[in-house]
């Protein structure tokens, strides 16, 4: 059987996997400090009011709606207000998830072999959907001094006649760092002088820190054409109930929702009762979201309190679920922890230096005090 060459990956279990599979399979306990998903993780989910939406009898109508039923991107122009942006039904498309957000908007914006900047570090999911949508990602650096910062240098460096997108995650995943003003200013001005749209993944927006501002660039003045993705995920907590949505915004607009009707229509994957759940869902994010605002807040009040006094240091973030670490690089401290029973992931999986460890703070409570306080860090 021959395989296309953009599903050539390679699918050997690495190193890392290997290790944590061996250690749970050998009886010892296993203290886990890297699970994200929000439903592994202890919190008080209201099933009765979750599930109980999903029995709309409407959703037994079959009446198709590529951009989505209005009633729930409503629902999502909603959301939008809360965060001082107007949002119009026009602007709103649904889809199944933000990868396949992306999905929709590599296919709209790029012919095969085109190229997305997109930051480093970042997320490593966005290697596989760029193959698998034939783009070429091309990395630009976020530079790291008491904060994150966009190199602007780089990325100027980085266009060429084939760069049709500019790709920023904010908050960034694992970063935790918003575009201040200044940058998203810039990358604004950045796209519309040279002619490229702006994607901005905004799916931990609402996991600021304390005292600090989470401002949606949905609420900007888009000089460049903007798209903004979130989803249920991570605004409402719930992965598996896979609604997300793109809202589009500045020039050329008109054009490219017409287009992304065409595309979402091609595939109709939103179904039905979720659609029709989306209001009661978004209208109740604010218990879960105030839970895990807490459980970050208490994680990372053990995690610096853990590290006074030792080689390692938290990296100052702004947002989102992820602790970036430094630690001492001697020896192989993930390997070390994992001696202890304690498992991180390495920072060269999101493109971190050497000496950088990944931390989940959705862990649960007790999990994350034994886990911290075994950190080889002294």
């Amino acid at each position: 059987m021959r395989f296309s060459r953009r599903t050539n990956w390679n699918l050997a279990e690495n190193d890392f996997a290997r290790a944590v599979r061996e250690a749970r399979a050998s009886g010892v306990e296993v203290l886990d400090l890297t699970v994200s998903n929000p439903t592994a993780c202890g919190f008080a989910y209201d099933s009765a009011a979750l599930l109980g939406t999903l029995s709309d009898a409407r959703a037994l109508v079959y009446e198709p709606e590529a951009l989505g039923i209005v009633r729930a991107r409503e629902a999502v122009g909603g959301y939008y207000r809360d965060h001082g942006a107007e949002v119009g039904v026009e602007r709103v498309c649904l889809t199944t998830s933000t990868s396949e957000a992306y999905s929709f908007l590599f296919r709209l914006l790029c012919d095969p072999g085109d190229e997305v900047l997109i930051a480093r570090p970042s997320y490593p999911l966005f290697e596989f959907l760029a193959e698998l949508d034939d783009v070429r990602l091309v990395e630009y650096p976020l530079l790291y001094d008491a904060g994150w910062h966009v190199d602007f240098y780089a990325l100027e460096a980085a266009v060429t006649a084939k760069t049709k997108a500019v790709v920023v995650v904010h908050p960034n995943n694992p970063t935790g760092n918003f575009a201040a003003e200044k940058e998203r200013a810039a990358l604004q001005e950045f796209c519309a002088r040279r002619g490229l749209a702006l994607i901005v993944d905004e799916v931990f927006l609402d996991y600021a820190l304390k005292g600090v501002e989470a401002r949606s660039f949905a609420a900007e003045k888009c000089e460049a054409l903007t798209f903004v993705l979130s989803g249920l995920s991570k605004v409402c907590g719930l992965p598996q109930m896979k609604v997300s949505w793109i809202v589009a915004a500045g020039p050329g607009v008109g054009e490219a929702m017409e287009r992304l009707e065409v595309i979402s229509d091609t595939f109709l994957s939103v179904n039905a009762p979720m659609q029709f759940a989306l209001p009661q869902w978004l209208a109740g994010r604010g218990a879960m979201q105030a839970e895990i605002r807490e459980r970050v807040r208490g994680n990372l009040a053990v995690l610096d309190a853990r590290l006074v006094g030792t080689q390692g240091s938290r990296l100052a973030m702004d947002a989102g679920w992820a602790a970036v670490v430094r630690v001492p690089r001697r020896g192989g401290f993930v390997e070390a922890a994992m001696e202890r029973g304690v498992v991180v992931q390495p920072g060269e999986f999101y493109g971190l230096a050497e000496g950088r460890i990944v931390l989940s703070l959705l862990t649960p409570v007790e999990v994350w005090a034994k886990g911290v306080e075994l950190l080889p860090v002294e």
